[in-house]
């Protein structure tokens, strides 16, 4: 309750949140060595961002499809582009395509342009197949608008796609393989305009068979700013749920970025788990094979181990026969898999041989123990096999590839031949200049469940090549991640004598890592979230662990951390909790919410500011000492608790009131009473500072205000003139016929201006009359000018949040003003009539009216059920803060006239 403590507050808060942004780029400084693609990254790749740039290797052609006029005429602001590049592009411009489409969506604030990096990929990828198939690569200008913050125009934009898509079809024809569907790829908001064409009545399902999202946020909106952008989600969502039998055609592909996109967490860019629908896939960019890489919200679709793997996906998905993308969903989700899940290193085949027939002179090895080496002559760097066993002996499970490989135009040439095994047999290639054979008996080995094969980094230009075989259970240990509360200040150790090649380290309760190794993989069981570091031995490497995810209620497995060990060294694995980590994941999570606990700690201050006024006759009083979150958590957290009960939910629904926020994201294993408890405690810091800069700002301009000009003295108005209510009724009409929130920001400067001006007479009046001469009525006349000046700065600050909320579809309005002059939908038309009356009226009000009325008692009480409704109704619908914050503002006009 002291300034100090509000100040450690602060710090707290601030410090939370550089952590938060520093996070990702402190701990994503990388030991040199990733695999890429077959081979080790060198050096220079090593930086923050591991994804390389894509280039185009001629100038980019963006040729514009003209649409028909109907088309073109109801939605003006938006286009249909085609991309090219040198003659590929010149021999499109008579439109005679003989490709397959690809459909490109720019997201929130996103160009079209932003295509040139998938064309680019696929154009040289047909060129290196002479043309056999190729793409052509369509995507539409949505005129960059702002479609995270205002969710107006995302009924108009999926409509405008579907007539594309009818455009893109009609463009093929009288082609001799002329497609029936366009495959999509749609970045951030992009995504979720594509999967919104199935809600649309009369959109045909088989208009679309491939969708590929990148970081589209399909859970829940980042920042819920009106209730279109909720309503439109909720609407998209319902429909995948309800209709998810008849998208089992429809196969989906969601990739986030990881920890590097600080736009859209990935646990928002994962596809709701349906068991209904298993044409769909969610997977996290640092997963994807070759890739191994988080990319931020932007480089997503320039990411070129990304694009690459997203281009061969598009040719393996190739139907010979049709020249189109492949009608079987089930060939759709294998080739998926293969790309993105689990790539065996190979190219993909539909139907991998059971046995490849030998030729040729071969070294035969007889294998004797359970390891061997093989020392031989080459110039490439160390690298790791793991072969896991299937336990039927028919089929493998899966390959690892890690660290670097062997060159990599013998690897692929290799691997083609590849593992080669029936029911009894198991062959393995390596190529260096010679080819050697190892043959296994699988039903030899029924205690075998891994093969790893190791070629360490070259001594000169020799190296050897080692191989183990053992059993999973007999390298695998449990380690328990140390409890939140404990700080870091207790750990969880394990000590690993290297023997052998690899170690699986299964974390209980898993938190955070801090590890010693080589090479390491943290896999993440119930999502394809894992990641891949390497580290040079030896060293100490400190790696964050945090989860996209929740894990689910039925699943039972654990993290483990693969450890692929040098052999004959010592590992040392210590667990411990961060709490700087942990503080980072809560603004990862609920940064988005911020806003409604700064908004609910200037409200409170302004109902106890009210409730000093009747008690003392001042408006003053401290920020620091309305902070008080057990007045507003508690309230929320038993009605979460209620919730819980039958007989309570029916009262709640039969009173029509919304689910609390907080049991929707409780529900989604994404709260806890404690991160409440943060955020009150980050939002009363980021008031408590805010305020400070605003009076100081607006201390400021008076300042240079009263060097320019000499005040003339205020004249005490009526509350309602003829002219004051000119003024409402012009406003409300700009509200009604342009954009609410252009009527709120001329309202908004008016009031700044009114208040600039009482503080620039006050400071004059303050200056010009000495202390020593002030007489009693003087005295009292300043300290009631002084009390209405802290009452309009509280108010004016309370507002200028409302203003940035209302922000962004003001934004949108001036963007799109030479379209139409009225903005349609408008979120905030109504709110923004009762606003401007309302503000019309307090600008000229004083605390003398406020302090006799007889509804004071009420307007300082009514603020702490705002608080807590703002709190339990709005963090995930800040459209709704406003609301609150006019009710208040409505009972405090009333006070002035009763």
């Amino acid at each position: 309750k002291s300034p100090l403590a509000l100040f450690r507050w602060s710090m707290a808060a601030a410090s939370g949140a550089f952590i938060w942004y520093m996070q990702g780029r402190v701990r994503a400084q990388p030991v040199c060595g990733f695999l890429r693609a077959g081979l080790a990254v060198p050096p220079e790749r090593c930086g923050e961002n591991r994804c390389s740039m894509t280039y185009m290797y001629e100038y980019p052609e963006y040729l514009k499809i003209k649409l028909p006029k109907k088309t073109a005429r109801r939605y003006p602001a938006y286009e249909l582009y085609l991309y090219g590049e040198g003659s590929y592009a010149e021999e499109n411009k008579n439109l005679l395509l003989t490709g397959i489409p690809v459909l490109f969506l720019p997201g929130n604030a996103g160009s079209y342009k932003q295509v040139r990096s998938l064309g680019s990929i696929a154009l040289r990828k047909a060129e290196d197949v002479d043309f056999k198939y190729h793409f052509n690569f369509f995507s539409v200008n949505f005129n960059e608008e702002l479609v995270a913050l205002y969710g107006g125009s995302l009924q108009r934009q999926t409509k405008f796609v579907h007539e594309c898509i009818k455009v893109i079809l009609k463009l093929y024809r009288d082609q001799e393989f002329a497609p029936s569907s366009v495959a999509i790829v749609g970045h951030s908001m992009g995504g979720l305009v594509a999967r919104a064409l199935l809600t649309l009545k009369n959109f045909k399902p088989e208009l679309i068979n491939l969708l590929i999202t990148q970081a589209t946020p399909h859970i829940a909106p980042v920042m819920p700013l009106d209730r279109y952008l909720t309503d439109f989600y909720t609407a998209v969502n319902s429909h995948w749920i309800l209709k998810a039998q008849d998208l089992r055609n429809l196969t989906t592909l969601s990739v986030a970025g990881g920890f590097r996109d600080y736009q859209v967490r990935s646990g928002l860019a994962f596809l709701p788990r349906l068991s209904q629908h298993d044409s769909a896939l969610s997977v996290v960019s640092s997963a994807v094979p070759k890739a191994w890489a988080s990319t931020d919200h932007l480089s997503i679709v320039w990411c070129k181990e990304l694009i690459l793997a997203t281009i061969r996906a598009f040719f393996d998905l190739i139907d010979e026969n049709t020249r189109q993308i492949t009608e079987d969903p089930k060939k759709r989700m294998s080739v998926l898999n293969h790309h993105f899940v689990r790539h065996p290193a190979k190219m993909f085949e539909e139907n991998p041989e059971a046995f490849t027939n030998l030729t040729g002179a071969f070294m035969w090895i007889t294998v004797k123990g359970s390891k061997w080496t093989y020392s031989v002559y080459n110039d490439s760097d160390g690298k790791y096999f793991v072969f896991p066993l299937a336990s039927h002996r028919k089929s493998y499970s899966h390959v690892y590839c890690e660290n670097s490989m062997l060159v990599r135009k013998y690897f692929f040439n290799v691997w083609t031949k590849g593992y080669v095994y029936n029911d009894s047999s198991f062959f393995l290639f390596l190529f260096s200049f010679l080819f050697k054979v190892v043959m296994l008996k699988l039903l030899d080995y029924p205690s075998l469940s891994h093969i790893v094969i190791q070629v360490p980094p070259a001594v000169g230009n020799k190296y050897t090549l080692g191989c183990e075989f053992f059993k999973e259970d007999s390298r695998t240990v449990q380690l328990p991640v140390t409890h939140l509360f404990s700080f870091g200040l207790s750990s969880s150790k394990i000590l690993l004598n290297s023997s052998g090649l690899l170690y699986n380290v299964q974390l209980q309760h898993f938190n955070q890592v801090r590890i010693k190794p080589s090479v390491y993989r943290l896999h993440i069981p119930w999502s394809y979230e894992d990641s891949i570091t390497v580290a040079k031995v030896p060293s100490l490497a400190e790696v964050s662990a945090k989860l996209h995810i929740a894990q689910p209620h039925n699943d039972s497995s654990l993290p483990e951390l693969i450890i692929y060990s040098s052999p004959d060294c010592q590992y040392e694995v210590i667990l411990k909790t961060s709490l700087l980590q942990v503080l980072g994941q809560i603004v990862r999570f609920h940064a988005g919410a911020f806003p409604v606990y700064i908004v609910s700690n200037i409200l409170l201050t302004y109902g106890g500011q009210l409730s000093t006024l009747r008690s003392t006759g001042n408006f003053s009083l401290e920020l620091v000492r309305t902070a008080k979150p057990y007045k507003v958590e508690p309230l929320i957290s038993i009605v979460v608790f209620l919730q819980g009960f039958n007989w309570f939910r029916e009262i709640w629904e039969s009173l029509s009131l919304p689910e609390v926020d907080a049991a929707v994201l409780s529900s989604q294993d994404a709260w806890f009473p404690l991160v409440s408890l943060i955020l009150f405690l980050f939002g009363t810091g980021i008031a408590y500072w805010s305020g400070v800069f605003f009076s100081a700002s607006l201390r400021l301009f008076s300042s240079l205000w009263l060097t320019l000009i000499r005040p003339t003295e205020l004249q005490k108005d009526k509350l309602i003139t003829p002219r004051r209510l000119c003024g409402m009724i012009s406003l409300a009409l700009v509200s009604w016929t342009t954009c609410g929130s252009f009527a709120v920001l001329i309202i908004y400067l008016q009031y700044l201006f009114k208040v600039l001006k009482c503080l620039t007479f006050s400071q004059s009046s303050l200056d010009s009359i000495p202390e020593a001469t002030q007489s009693p009525s003087n005295s009292k006349t300043l300290a009631e000018a002084v009390n209405s000046l802290k009452m309009h700065i509280t108010i004016l600050n309370l507002f200028t949040w409302i203003v940035l909320l209302n922000l962004p579809s003001l934004i949108y309005w001036l963007k799109n003003l030479r379209y139409n002059v009225r903005l349609d939908p408008d979120p905030c038309r109504s709110t923004a009539i009762i606003l401007v009356c309302i503000l019309e009226i307090l600008m000229s009000s004083s605390t003398s009216e406020v302090k006799s009325s007889k509804l004071l008692k009420i307007a300082a009480k009514v603020p702490l059920p705002l608080s807590v409704a703002m709190l339990a109704f709005g963090r995930m619908h800040l459209y709704r803060v406003p609301h609150f914050v006019t009710f208040s503002l409505l009972l405090h006009v009333l006070c002035c006239f009763v």
